[in-house]
């Protein structure tokens, strides 16, 4: 049975007159809803409610950039949470609180962490709330209750900082809140639901993060492509869309998102596979008739940038595998997200693809933006001696789905 969502325009009615609303994210992510408020109408009310209905475990998303104001860096050097979920360092109201954990303490702190004369110097840390640095672009660049906190307030014209925690059940305490418990009970506090698909839909209709910039034929050995260029307005990123044939309808449409590799794509590195993939899915596309290859720039090294990624082939070499020497540098073993490539896809005119990946986050990553995937086309894996130890790490370690042999190019 579908699920019996309110509308976007309901929540954010809801979040301007300092109400909670639920909100409930893909199925294929968390599967859970979250109680949300806006920052700045914090009460004791409000918390306690949130207290006793959800975990307790009470975050406050808020921008990088304010995070950074008020001296709020990650909780940990190398972030571990397999969502991806950004915790920062936990804090108190430096005054106005007893010991920091009772409702009032809390509503105090987080009123604090929304309002914009408030200083670095006006928390104690470690505390009893704890902060979220949500992505600049918000559900459009990840589609996560963190960034959908922020959006919401945004969308109210309060301060960009939300509150939120997941929901329990009631049936059962010791998990979370599903779809229909969670519309059950909605009902019976009158809150709002909606889903972080449909907020994004609803940005989408009213913004973009990507201006398509320039269009130019590029005839290529497998065939003549036209190369589209498009500009993203949050991290001033130029990236390209390679189309064969024509979109038409926009289902069921043959994609490859193809992470940026210098090293591998240009250069012909024999440490990874990225140029033999990249040239893979262009002559996919191109038997096809149909389709679209991604080149994401921003994501050399997943996402650690050009020379990070030659500390980490140091480490490598050293002894390390290259799951454990991103971390060894401080950095996440897979920092890319798919918000934009989602959003040039969506200018393209598609609707559902056939994505052609090994790597299955990124079709969770890309069907958190309401695109639908019709299935999942391997790329041919050939390990080499060169290659092999990192093709087996993400197989092993990063969830890959890899078949290696040994016969084919590098």
């Amino acid at each position: 049975m579908t699920l019996r969502l309110d509308t976007v325009e309901r929540a954010i009615t809801e979040m301007k007159a300092g109400r909670p609303v639920i909100v409930i994210d893909d199925e294929d992510r968390e599967n859970e809803g979250d109680l949300i408020f806006a920052a700045e109408l914090a009460t004791p009310e409000l918390v306690a409610f949130m207290v006793r209905y959800t975990s307790g475990y009470i975050c406050v998303s808020l921008t990088e950039g304010e995070a950074d104001r008020l001296e709020l860096p990650p909780m940990l050097r190398v972030n571990q949470d397999r969502r991806g979920t950004a915790y920062a360092v936990t804090v108190d109201a430096r005054e106005g609180v007893s010991t920091g954990i009772s409702a009032s303490d809390r509503a105090h702190t987080i009123r604090l962490l929304a309002d914009r004369k408030a200083t670095a110097a006006d928390f104690s840390r470690p505390g009893h709330v704890v902060p979220l640095r949500a992505k600049d672009g918000g559900v459009l660049r990840r589609p996560g209750h963190t960034e959908a906190a922020v959006d919401l307030a945004v969308l109210a014209g309060l301060a960009p900082v939300g509150a939120l925690c997941e929901v329990v059940s009631e049936k059962d305490p010791a998990g979370m809140a599903r779809a229909d418990e969670l519309r059950v009970f909605a009902d019976e506090h009158e809150l709002a639901l909606i889903s972080i698909a449909d907020l994004i839909g609803y940005r989408r209709r009213y913004e973009k993060l990507v201006e398509r910039v320039a269009t130019a034929r590029v005839p290529l050995r497998y065939g003549e492509f036209t190369a589209i260029g498009y500009a993203s307005s949050y991290d001033n990123r130029e990236h390209l869309a390679f189309v064969f044939g024509e979109i038409g309808d926009g289902e069921d449409v043959l994609v490859r998102a193809h992470s940026e590799c210098l090293t591998g794509d240009v250069f012909g590195s024999l440490r990874c596979d990225c140029g033999p993939q990249l040239d893979a899915a262009l002559a996919a596309v191109a038997r096809e008739g149909r389709g679209v290859v991604l080149y994401m720039r921003g994501h050399e090294g997943r996402g650690i940038g050009l020379f990070h990624k030659l500390q980490a082939y140091q480490l490598q070499d050293a002894g390390m595998d290259t799951y454990e020497a991103n971390v060894a540098l401080g950095l996440p073993a897979d920092a890319r997200d798919y918000g934009t490539g989602a959003q040039i896809l969506v200018d393209l005119g598609i609707h559902s693809m056939r994505l052609l990946t090994n790597n299955p986050a990124k079709r969770a990553g890309l069907e958190g933006y309401g695109l639908r995937i019709t299935g999942r086309v391997p790329l041919p894996t050939h390990a080499t001696p060169e290659n092999r130890r990192y093709l087996e790490t993400k197989r092993d370690r990063m969830g890959h789905d890899l078949h290696l042999d040994t016969d084919g190019p590098a």
